[in-house]
């Protein structure tokens, strides 16, 4: 995945900043990871840097990314939470040190969790769709 889906943000040539291919790497870190403090880490960048990059007007490309990566994240957490609730989660039982078996439950808390707190739509699209 070395070619970015939009175009980068204009950035100032730092080598240390937020190069081209460290934006398409946060965004890509950011649908796998699905929180912007991991993806920033996984890519060695600050978040107040994220998200001064994201508010530059000249970077409304990388924003757009940005909020789609974040609703890839989520659908995917999302996923993993209804396969839990619906198909289980297997666990160890152990007697006596040793383990014995397994025992399979649903687990509907991440289930609940997820539904609870439907991720909240940016500014910018929020007006676009009231």
């Amino acid at each position: 995945m070395t070619d970015s889906p939009t175009p980068p943000a204009p950035t100032c040539g730092r080598a240390d900043g937020w190069t081209a291919r460290r934006q398409t790497d946060f965004i890509h870190a950011l649908a796998v990871m699905g929180t912007v403090t991991r993806a920033c880490k996984a890519v060695g960048m600050s978040r107040q840097t994220a998200y001064k990059l994201r508010e530059r007007p000249e970077a409304a490309n990388f924003a757009r990314a940005w909020y789609a990566a974040l609703m890839m994240g989520y659908d995917r957490l999302f996923s993993m939470a209804m396969d839990r609730a619906l198909n289980g989660v297997t666990r160890p039982r152990y007697y006596r040190g040793r383990q014995i078996g397994t025992i399979t439950r649903p687990d509907f808390r991440m289930a609940l969790a997820a539904l609870a707190e439907p991720p909240e739509l940016p500014q910018r699209h929020r007006k676009l769709t009231e």
